[in-house]
């Protein structure tokens, strides 16, 4: 833990001041982008601020809150700042994903054909993130908000050339724009008849009734919306891939948490104790998006939306824990309500990790290959051997594998719904109960989408000349990706060690905390009693590694060392072409016929030519997105309607005009007479 500096305000000044070059950064970026040195210099100096905002956001876990004001904004007000736990642990997490980040985009930054699309909005967008946590009165938090959306927006557009990146473009600012207003209504409610716009104020005022329960809403919408919450999920999985690589790894990795951030800070220090029927709204959300997102994630062939996807997944399941959190604090279970919130931040430290390698994973492909679809790919096992194990070891704790990290957070919320399953308020008797199917089913379905990730992509043969062609990328992209690999190693054998780092967090929001994971010997985690439950990461990798080394000593040392030559057993079918291996949409066949069919409308139309015809057979598929078709599309067509018919106000004469305006100050006067 670093030293902890003794002026009270000194590490919120700290803060301030790294935010504030990041900011210089982006100036930099904008008159630097063509030079030699413009790309070094702006992740260069990203990287550095990055890792000392992560060390003070792990200080401000050690130290009580400290407040700070500066006479900016609006005038007599100015603008607030807090550094607490909570925001402490969020400031680590996104510092650490952005440190990842621009390491692995000084390697390939190289490949970034406009670097001025990108180089000027990168730092920004960081310093957009960390500001929102750090902000304590509505309007500060807001604007830091719109920064942060319209920086992305403008990295998402940095390869405006195609034209389903304009289209990802144009989603992801109504969205964003759709977010930003139910959070400003949100903190208007509030703020309450007092206008009181600090976070302080609104701490104390605690609103209760309906006004807690809407602005809670409304929040909770805002918040999921960024967040990729389902329904409104559909601007993510065409908004992060269009990213760049190192982009999307923030987006996804780090940026949805800045969103779910939001939420926690509204839901559990804020608001004070919203009715317990909210709790059943989150718990439902966050369950259906799970498995929806996995479901998504598990027809695509494209990577990058697969892994776009599998973020709504992990938003589901992060919402779940927040939503269990919130239904032991209405039942009075503190320490069930510590345990659940402490998983759901374990797994968006957790999802940050494996995430963010994962999209770089696949930036590492791109680059190689030039392509990022499923099927054009395969073989690269033996081409990009440094990017395949550590892509192999995301797959594997995005999948919920022990020893890895993701295990640990989704076990324990797991003992979270296995604690009380049987809360005496009738949603929770069906949402617990329900919620724990759903989040099994995500797991096994997570399991299947990454073994056909990887299997896909990596092993078998190549499917094209350039898989065939692929090589290894540079160092800086190797050297981030093994960074996030071995933290995601070490979060799991020690997670005892980021349980107790969060204890702070659950303390200043719910008033309690886990018993301490570190005085437990040999390393283990008993979230509640060693009688119900316990878990040694340790242990278990141990027993793997030893099994492994086994195994291999043996063959090595009992196997004829005779060398043989035969051809491999081609299961009766001697032509070895590529095409004949499996693809990413015959391993999705089984599932996207038992799911797919009654959830996505998936539809297959097979062809297959009469006798004597040498025609190739043919399957088709279409997928539609239910939510898109019956909740966006109609809105978008009832839009552009509306949009062309009022287009015609443009072209009418002046007595025209005068007309609408004479009507207009009839009806106001109608209207004045009936309201007197």
């Amino acid at each position: 833990m670093p030293a902890v500096p003794s002026h009270p305000t000194l590490l919120a000044e700290l803060v301030l001041l790294a935010i504030a070059a990041l900011l210089a950064t982006g100036l930099a970026g904008a008159v630097r982008a063509r030079a030699r040195d413009g790309r070094v210099l702006v992740y260069g100096a990203c990287l550095v601020l990055c890792v000392l905002l992560a060390l003070a956001g792990l200080a401000a876990l050690a130290v009580p809150p400290t407040g700070l004001s500066l006479p900016l904004f609006l005038p007599w007000v100015g603008a607030r700042f807090r550094l607490d736990p909570l925001a402490g642990f969020f400031l680590f997490v996104v510092n650490l994903g952005g440190a990842a980040a621009s390491l692995y985009a000084l390697g390939y930054g190289r490949h970034t054909a406009e670097p001025e699309r990108v180089l000027p909005f990168y730092p920004v967008f960081l310093a957009a993130m960390n500001l929102v946590l750090v902000a304590a009165d509505a309007f500060g938090f807001l604007f830091a908000w719109e920064l942060m959306s319209v920086a992305s927006w403008a990295l998402v557009l940095a390869h405006h050339h195609e034209p389903r990146t304009r289209r990802a473009g144009v989603l992801y600012l109504l969205m964003a724009t759709l977010s930003g207003l139910t959070l400003l209504l949100g903190f208007g409610l509030l703020a309450g008849p007092a206008g009181d716009y600090s976070f302080a104020a609104m701490r104390a005022a605690h609103p209760s009734g309906w006004i807690a329960a809407l602005a809670l809403m409304l929040v909770l919408f805002g918040a999921g919306a960024k967040a990729g919450l389902v329904p409104l999920h559909v601007w993510l999985p065409e908004a992060h891939p269009a990213a760049p690589s190192h982009v999307s790894a923030l987006m996804s990795g780090v940026m949805t948490k800045v969103a779910v951030y939001a939420f926690v800070r509204v839901a559990f220090d804020l608001l004070g104790a919203p009715p317990w029927w909210s709790a059943v709204v989150v718990l439902a959300l966050g369950g259906g998006t799970a498995v929806l997102g996995v479901l998504y994630a598990l027809m695509e062939s494209d990577l990058k939306r697969l892994l776009a996807y599998s973020t709504v997944e992990n938003i589901g399941i992060i919402f779940l824990g927040l939503g269990l959190a919130m239904a032991f604090r209405a039942d009075g279970d503190a320490i069930g309500a510590a345990l659940a919130l402490t998983a759901a931040l374990l797994h968006v430290f957790n999802h940050a990790l494996f995430k963010s390698l994962l999209f770089m994973g696949a930036g590492a492909v791109q680059t190689a290959t030039g392509t990022r679809d499923l099927n054009r790919l395969g073989g690269l096992i033996h081409r990009m051997r440094v990017t395949s194990f550590v892509f192999l070891i995301g797959c594997a704790a995005i999948s919920g594998l022990p020893p890895l990290n993701g295990f640990v957070s989704e076990w324990l919320i797991f003992q979270a719904i296995l604690l009380h399953p049987d809360l005496p308020q009738w949603g929770f008797k069906v949402m617990l109960p329900a919620d724990g199917a759903l989040l099994a089913l995500a797991a096994a379905l997570a399991a299947a989408c990454f073994v056909k990730a990887f299997g896909i992509a990596f092993l078998g043969r190549p499917r094209s000349d350039a898989a065939a062609a692929a090589r290894e990328v540079d160092g800086f992209s190797r050297a981030a990706m093994a960074g996030l690999a071995a933290l995601c190693l070490l979060a799991g054998i020690f997670p005892g060690v980021v349980i107790d780092a969060l204890a702070p967090v659950a303390h200043l929001l719910l008033g309690t905390r886990l018993p301490a994971q570190l005085a437990v010997p040999w390393v283990s985690v008993v979230p509640v009693a060693a009688a119900r439950s316990s878990y040694n990461g340790l242990l278990i990798f141990l027993f793997v590694a030893a099994a492994s080394g086994i195994t291999v000593a043996a063959i090595h040392r009992f196997a004829s060392h005779a060398l043989r030559r035969a051809p491999a057993w081609d299961c009766g079918f001697p032509n070895a072409d590529p095409i004949t291996q499996y693809t990413a949409d015959s391993f999705a066949q089984p599932i996207r016929r038992v799911f797919a069919a009654s959830l996505f409308g998936a539809h297959e139309d097979v062809t297959v030519p009469p006798p004597g015809d040498t025609a190739p057979a043919r399957i088709v598929k279409t997928i539609r997105d239910p939510i898109w078709d019956w909740g966006y599309a109609p809105v978008a067509e009832w839009v552009e309607r509306t949009s062309l018919t009022l287009n015609r106000l443009q072209f009418l004469t002046i007595r025209r005009y005068l007309g609408f305006v004479f009507a207009a100050l009839v009806v106001l006067l109608l209207a004045l007479a009936l309201w007197q």
